[in-house]
Formats: structure tokens, sequence, C-alpha cells
């Protein structure tokens, strides 16, 4: 017979208490543990076996075949590219966003086009209704005949229709709006998000059927409900944007069947989720080359070489406290350059304010920009503008040296492509590099310091 116990998850952290507490003692959060009466039996806390029988009995590592199922292809190469070469089937796949950023447009694209070249999908719609779905399908001219749509948010009922189809992929939007009846908290508690996602991802590794769930996030971004969800999945991708600009970037924050590093490109329009096939170019498009404050960095995301325009603005300012203020780079890093530009070049910008912003809504996280975003500096400071052909890449010590940086020549070789005739890099870069290593038809000039490399960046000053 089925025992009925009473516990205190917390709606932050996802901790369980045994009784209630005014505050939870792992996160010291107030007032956020809440009352789950939780059915427990014999069966219930057996977990299912994922692979069957054969899963309970140990297997030689040896006698593991090393190839799984085939993935299922992929036209759109920029989520390809993300999930690492296809959907492997049997896989669980969390997908997160702001509101509004394309989630369900991208999703039902690709649920699109598994089902015209593949087999059946069913789209779980939780929040939606099917005649909501079915106009935007119109909109992004979407008439696959084996893509079913599901409007439904008791676990169960779910369970059951994909026991009847056995779809080739499931898209579940969102898993916080589902909830299953075993359990006594309203749809979107940490329990019942816990408990419908251990659910379904359960029956699709079963059923070896890829898996993509969409997640709500918080006001901070992150990805709400429990941290626990995040570890059950395969992969967690997140959808990033400014809701102002046109351009979307698809990230890959957890992936076990490929790489963490890489990054898709996506321009958000009335046709849906359209790939960027050459985003280097798109950035570089509107580019003011006479333009003092304007710095081309060529930055790498995963295995892909961009580049990107780093804009910088520096102003007097009247007030004792300058500020600076970074879109699209590290804040911390900013200050750092600002210190460096102050400290071992000599300019005076305890009484500038410095605005830096990468162009296109990209953001720029390794310390391959840093050059690019100093020369844009000290550029705007002196109001003179960077040589329109030059491409920038180093690291800026605090000593004012320049630090070599990884995969210099994929990043020439981009930049040789898009015109460019020189580009600037770490002396200590070019060390042991052969001549085959390095692109032609572009002159690489190396630097030591970055007094060296404005000397070298800045366009002299004509009379």
């Amino acid at each position: 017979m089925a025992k009925a116990k009473t516990r205190y998850v917390c709606s932050e952290c996802g901790s369980v208490q045994m009784k209630w507490m005014g505050k939870c003692p792992n996160c010291n959060e107030w007032d956020t543990l809440e009352e789950v009466v939780v059915q427990e039996s014999a069966k219930s806390r057996s977990a299912m076996p994922v692979g069957g029988d054969a899963a309970m009995r140990p297997v030689p590592l040896t006698q593991i075949p090393a190839e799984g199922a085939p993935r299922l292809p992929l036209r759109m190469s920029e989520l390809s590219r993300v999930l690492g070469g296809g959907i492997v089937p049997g896989s669980g796949v969390l997908v997160g966003g702001d509101p509004g950023i394309g989630k369900s447009t991208l999703l039902l694209q690709m649920a699109s086009e598994i089902a015209e070249t593949v087999g059946a999908v069913l789209y779980i719609s939780a929040e939606e209704s099917a005649h909501q779905i079915r106009r935007r399908a119109a909109r992004l001219d979407i008439h696959a005949e084996k893509l079913f749509i599901l409007s439904e948010i008791i676990a169960e009922n779910i369970l059951e229709q994909i026991e009847l189809l056995k779809p080739n992929l499931i898209i579940v939007d969102s898993i916080q709006a589902i909830y299953t009846e075993a359990g006594t908290s309203a749809a979107g508690t940490v329990s019942q998000v816990r408990d419908c996602a251990a659910m379904l991802l359960r029956t699709a590794k079963r059923l070896n059927i890829a898996l993509f769930l969409v997640g709500h996030v918080t006001k901070e971004g992150s990805l709400a409900g429990p941290r626990v969800l995040e570890h059950m999945v395969d992969a967690v991708l997140q959808l990033e944007g400014e809701r102002f600009h046109a351009y979307r970037l698809l990230r890959s924050v957890k992936n076990r069947f490929g790489s963490t590093n890489e990054v898709g490109i996506f321009e958000m329009d009335e046709r849906g989720m359209i790939e960027v096939q050459n985003p280097s170019e798109v950035f570089l498009a509107e580019r003011l080359p006479n333009a003092s404050g304007s710095a081309i960095a060529v930055s790498m995301e995963g295995s892909r070489p961009l580049l990107v325009e780093v804009q910088a603005l520096s102003s007097h300012t009247p007030f004792s406290q300058p500020r600076r203020t970074g879109n699209g780079v590290d804040q911390n890093r900013l200050l750092l350059l600002a210190a460096v530009l102050s400290k071992r070049v000599g300019l005076k910008l305890a009484e500038q304010d410095i605005f830096v912003n990468v162009v296109g809504g990209m953001r720029i996280g390794e310390p391959a920009a840093d050059l690019a975003t100093a020369t844009a500096i000290a550029s705007s400071y002196y109001n003179r503008p960077v040589c329109a052909d030059l491409a920038i890449v180093g690291e800026v010590g605090l000593s004012g040296e320049l630090r070599s940086v990884g995969q210099l020549p994929r990043r020439l070789h981009e930049a040789a492509k898009l015109g460019f005739k020189r580009a600037l890099a770490p002396h200590s870069a070019l060390r042991g590099k052969g001549e085959d290593a390095l692109p032609t038809g572009i002159q690489v000039v190396g630097v030591r310091t970055l007094q060296e490399a404005l000397d070298v960046a800045l366009v002299a000053q004509t009379k």
C-alpha cells in the first residue's frame, strides 16, 4: 500500500527538507519552502531501467558498440553545428531563452524539416492552442503532413500519445506548463518540473526518440526551475539576442554529444529564423572605414572565426567619477584595459567617460579582443581613425605587453577572405609558425607592446 509523506521543497534551489522552516538552510532564502505530499510505493521507488533488462546486467566495455544510432540530419546547418552534427535519437535537449526571442519558431521550423525528411514529429504545446500553432506554421509556410500537434498539459496523457504514435522527434513547449496527476503541487513548481521531465526523458530514451524541452528563464536570464533539470538532459541550448536586434545567437551550454563552444547565428524576420551563413560580412556591412573609435576584432566562436566591429567613444566628463560602460564586452575587462591605457600608454582617461559597443548584438568573451578594444578606445581619445584595411587580434597584459592567442592562422584566413590587407597580431604568436601556416594575401604585423600596436594601427593626423 502506498504511503503518503510530506516534504518541503525550496522553490529557489530545489533542496528538500523534512520539516517546514522560515528560511531555507541551503540557499538562505525566506518563505521559499513549499509543502509537497509524496505518494511512495515499492514500484514508484524503483527507477525504470533505460535500456530494458540488458541495462541491469554489467557489460564489458569492449563489448559495447561504439557506434550508436545515426543522427537525424538537419538542413539547418547553424542548428546542426550547435547540436554537434545533427539530432541524436534518444537524447534530451533543453532549450532556454527570453520570452519572444524565437524559441518556438526555431523548434517549429526544425520539426517541419524532420517531418519532411525523416518521419513523424509530435509537437506538444502546453501554452498555446493548436490553432495558434497552425497560424504560426502558415506564416512560416510550413505544411508538413507528418507534423502532429498536441495541445495537452497532463503528463500521463502525453505519454499515452507518445506510446501510440512513436514519433522520431518530440518537442514539449514548455516543461513548466505540464503537470503530473501523481503530484499534489501546481504546475511549474520544483517537484512537478522535475517529475514531468524525468517521465518524458525515461520514455524518450526507452523508445529511442529525440526529446526537446522548452524551459522558462528567470529575470536574470538563467533557466528557471530546479538545477537538477539541466543535469538530467544531454544538452542545454540558450537562444540569446537583443529584443531590438534582428540577430539571434544559439549557444550550447552543455552538450554530451558535441562541443560546447559552438554558436549558431540566425536572423529573425517574418519568414522565421533565417540562417546567417557569413556572419562576419553581415556584421561589417554598415561599417564606416574612416570613423574614429572603430576597430575590427577577429574573435573565435567555437571552431568558427568571426570578424566583428568594436566601437568605442571617449568623451570628457564633468563629474568626478567617469563612467565605464560596455555592451557586448566584459565589464571587468573594460576596466582593466582602461587602466592599462592610462598607466602604460599615458592616456588621461581619468577625466573621460568610456563607452564600448560590439556591433550587431554580439558578445565577445575571449581575451583575444583586448587589443581591438584598446585600439578603439585610443582611436576615439585621439580622434584618429584606425587603418581601414587592418584586422586586429591579441590579448593585452597588465604590463602593456601583448600575449599570443590560439588558432591564429584560422583567424587570419578569415580576415584575408573578407579583403583585409593587413593584420595586427602579437609578435610571440608568430614565433615558430612557418610561411605555410599563415595565409597569403595578408601582411601580418607582429608587435610586442600596446604602444607599438597603437603606432601601427592609428592613422597619422593630417594638418
